[in-house]
């Protein structure tokens, strides 16, 4: 694995290769095994792959809280983009090391923009937001700024 790339192109990978796994789950170690061994264009670094390991580790906390914060949804009526993104920020916003909360919403909403449907970045920044806010996370000024590229 590659040890540094942009962060937010680190997160992009990892969310392809979280995406990939709704649609047949193979344990993640395996998934970042062909990943590294066939995926030249979306290769997951190793801030990607703490990002997933992250995610996997807390999957249940993570989907709990999601519930939680539905209102008038269940989890099977979100999008696959919607859930990937919500499930990969919340483990980042809450289980991270470095609890930076508005930088995970900024990038999922990102995503979300990229990826999803026309509508799919507001319900994500809204859920996320809400995540935050009980959660006792406040994005700070630093939370906005360029990221250096991903060391661990």
């Amino acid at each position: 694995m590659e040890n540094q790339m942009p962060r937010r192109q680190a997160r992009e990978h990892a969310f392809l290769l979280a995406f990939s796994q709704t649609f047949g789950e193979l344990p993640l170690e395996e998934a970042l095994a062909a990943n590294r061994e066939q995926d030249e264009e979306h290769p997951v670094d190793d801030f990607g792959a703490c990002l997933l390991r992250t995610y996997y580790d807390h999957s249940a906390e993570v989907d709990d809280l999601i519930r939680s914060h539905l209102r008038g949804w269940t989890m099977e009526r979100l999008s696959r983009v919607s859930i990937t993104v919500l499930r990969l920020a919340i483990a980042e916003m809450l289980y991270g090391a470095e609890h930076k909360p508005g930088v995970a919403i900024n990038e999922a909403v990102e995503l979300a923009k990229k990826y999803g449907a026309d509508e799919d970045y507001q319900f994500v920044n809204g859920l996320l937001g809400s995540v935050a806010r009980e959660s006792g996370l406040t994005a700070s000024e630093e939370d906005g700024a360029q990221e250096e590229p991903a060391q661990l």
